[in-house]
């Protein structure tokens, strides 16, 4: 028993390292944008199906995700020039934004499945063995997983705390008009804001494909634990995101000893509900 639940926190580890990255991404865009995009894990599908193309094109899987990253990057920035800016012009009111969020997300999984099928499919990887501490096997890849969410978080630790750009996406958070008052450019804030969520939501969707299959429902499936991220570690606060993001991908997994892998959502959800009743905020202050 004491294994097996080893082995399940491992895996909930693995998990919480790309709820984590995603999250950052879904917190930052409505801490600063003020969107609740329900599009986010199509995005994160995306990143993992570009990873896919240039891969089997015979594409180094380290390069893959970087080229991934880009595209997603690109099509994020698309849609803010053909969409969301659009939206901010005409002050449309958050219920437009998430019915408009969810209809770019049915576009943008349809398009995968037009483009790639529907069958689950997997990187052109080499079978490594698993590693074996005291009887838990770790597979190599939740271990780059986790190695390679660390250092996201901390380049993106050092962005928000360190330079100026960074400074100034917590200034537009706080209160925009300010920033704007002040002489923050904050278009140039906007860019960096897509830029980062693309960046990371393509990573975790890159990093989701490492640890199982590529599939175009894969980030619909992973929606539901990120806004209970976003939501448990305080609305734009992407510290707090991460830190529930562990705590959602720990409890989830550990609770399949129970319960069946079919009521993961659920855990997360009630998770999520238990903590607002106690603290309506989330667990952290929310902002960045």
């Amino acid at each position: 028993m004491d294994i097996q639940i080893a082995q399940l926190i491992i895996n909930g580890i693995a998990v919480g390292s790309i709820i984590a990255l995603a999250a950052v991404g879904l917190t930052l865009t409505y801490g600063i944008l003020r969107l609740s995009n329900f599009a986010h894990g199509d995005f994160l599908t995306l990143g993992a199906y570009l990873t896919l193309l240039a891969n089997n094109l015979g594409v180094n899987i380290w390069l893959s995700m970087i080229l991934a990253a880009l595209g997603t990057v690109v099509v994020m920035l698309v849609c803010e020039k053909l969409l969301w800016t659009k939206m901010r012009s005409l002050r449309a009111t958050s219920t437009t934004l998430i019915i408009i969020s969810i209809g770019l997300a049915l576009f943008l999984r349809n398009g995968i499945i037009f483009l790639w099928g529907g069958k689950n499919q997997n990187y052109n990887l080499p079978i490594s063995p698993a590693l074996d501490f005291f009887g838990v096997k770790i597979p190599q890849n939740q271990l780059l997983v986790l190695g390679l969410a660390i250092l996201a978080i901390v380049s993106l630790h050092y962005l928000l705390q360190n330079t100026k750009v960074g400074k100034a996406m917590r200034a537009v958070a706080d209160d925009l008009d300010l920033a704007r008052v002040s002489g923050i450019n904050v278009e140039q804030v906007i860019l960096w804001t897509w830029l980062i969520a693309g960046i990371l939501t393509s990573l975790g969707g890159s990093m989701y494909g490492l640890i199982t299959a590529v599939r175009p429902n894969m980030g619909w499936f992973l929606i539901l634990p990120l806004f209970a991220s976003v939501i448990l570690g305080g609305i734009g606060n992407p510290y707090g995101a991460i830190a529930a993001a562990f705590m959602i991908g720990i409890v989830q997994e550990v609770s399949t000893l129970w319960l069946g892998s079919q009521y993961k959502q659920g855990i997360a959800l009630l998770m999520m509900i238990v903590v607002l009743l106690i603290r309506p905020k989330g667990l952290f202050k929310g902002t960045i």
